[in-house]
């Protein structure tokens, strides 16, 4: 085999290398958002990194949401305490003092805002089903989608596995 024939297959080959880690490797990074929690105060998720980061996009007319809801909590309570923050957040067709009541009926541990203008969900990539989560490492990359309920023992041992991971 020429040299010629072996540099190209060569530069071929690292190619394809880098390629594939960016692909495989590579994780979209979360969109820099501002949310306005129910309290008035503004949380950047970009201030959040360092942390392991559940976005839940629901609605309190979503069935789908209403049931995941204590399965949000339980893993807010059991991994808090390890660098996990939960933000749900209301879509903006919900009106917003339904989704105070149910946050404070349900006592709910963690981060609450309501998507007034879309925003959030429109810097996830036009979030319209509910239920949609996102989880993201401590470096700020999207780890997963979930689109509908996530299957949670999958989903926990990921977020086991990320907490676990240096940021």
């Amino acid at each position: 085999m020429n040299v010629k024939l072996k540099v190209v297959l060569g530069l071929l080959a690292t190619a394809i290398v880098i390629f594939a880690w960016l692909i495989v490797v590579q994780k979209p990074q979360a969109p820099s958002v501002a949310l306005t929690t129910l309290q008035g105060k503004t949380v950047d998720l970009a201030s959040l990194r360092g942390k392991v980061v559940l976005v839940n996009f629901w609605a309190t007319d979503c069935p789908g949401c209403i049931s995941e809801m204590p399965v949000l909590v339980d893993m807010q309570h059991r991994y808090a305490a390890q660098g996990l923050e939960t933000l749900a957040v209301a879509m903006d067709y919900d009106k917003p003092e339904y989704v105070a009541a149910y946050a404070k009926k349900n006592d709910l541990p963690f981060i609450v805002a309501h998507d007034a203008e879309g925003k959030a969900a429109n810097a996830f990539g036009e979030v319209r089903m509910t239920p949609t989560t996102f989880l993201i490492d401590k470096r700020g990359a999207i780890v997963k989608r979930y689109l509908g309920e996530p299957d949670f023992t999958q989903l926990r041992s990921l977020v086991e596995t990320l907490l676990q991971a240096s940021a």
